[in-house]
């Protein structure tokens, strides 16, 4: 990933990416994005685009002791490694999710420090006014208390609202929610997203138009 391929993946919402993926990996239409809603409380940021961080954890069950120590501190150099940017992809394991909130205002600033742009989970998350400046959330709810939160592994593949995500994938999120973006498919998006708001455009300057009848809407659509 070159600067101007991120620059360009930052510039378009996570709609835009989806129908840009649609065009250059067709067979991607129907998968790699979330399908259920998530809670974004700073909808006002920008898109946020970098390398998944893949993680489980639960939150019902009190662990501790010198292994599960040594597992945190391998874990901060998990999330501190290449690929950079990171966004923290957590599949919470409990039933109900949510249990308890792994992000909050301490859980943010550390993987902020750690350099990911923000997280997207099916978990909670707490502490929304303290959180870390410019930190983006996704996530399944919004809880007062964190539990008996912990890690249980790391660097695996997860699920998030019906999006799959691998380990290091490239992931694109905003209010909308998030998609695993090709890497090798990101050019040709770039290519073809000119093409694509010309046509948006052409149907919806059709529609606004005063007395527009249902012969020109199917012209528009027809190009």
């Amino acid at each position: 990933m070159s600067e101007s391929q991120f620059a360009f993946l930052r510039s378009i919402d996570t709609p835009t990416v989806c129908n840009l993926i649609e065009i250059v990996a067709p067979e991607r239409r129907g998968a790699g994005y979330t399908v259920t809603h998530l809670h974004c409380p700073f909808p006002d940021l920008p898109p946020m685009v970098g390398f998944a961080k893949t993680v489980t954890m639960r939150a019902r069950d009190k662990v501790g002791g010198p292994s599960y120590m040594a597992k945190r501190m391998d874990y901060l150099d998990y999330v501190a490694a290449a690929p950079q940017p990171g966004i923290a992809v957590i599949e919470d394991k409990d039933e109900p999710a949510g249990y308890g909130a792994f992000w909050g205002e301490v859980q943010t600033n550390v993987h902020k420090a750690l350099g990911c742009l923000g997280t997207v989970t099916n978990g909670s998350i707490r502490d929304i006014a303290q959180v870390a400046e410019r930190f983006q959330m996704l996530a399944g709810s919004i809880t007062p208390s964190h539990a008996y939160v912990h890690v249980e592994e790391f660097g695996i593949p997860v699920t998030i609202h019906g999006m799959a995500v691998n380990s290091g994938d490239l992931i694109h999120a905003d209010r909308h929610g998030a998609v695993v973006v090709p890497v090798a498919s990101v050019d040709g998006m770039a290519a073809a997203l000119d093409t694509l708001m010309k046509q948006e455009a052409r149907i919806i300057t059709a529609a606004r138009k005063p007395g527009v009848t249902v012969e020109e809407i199917k012209a528009a659509f027809r190009g």
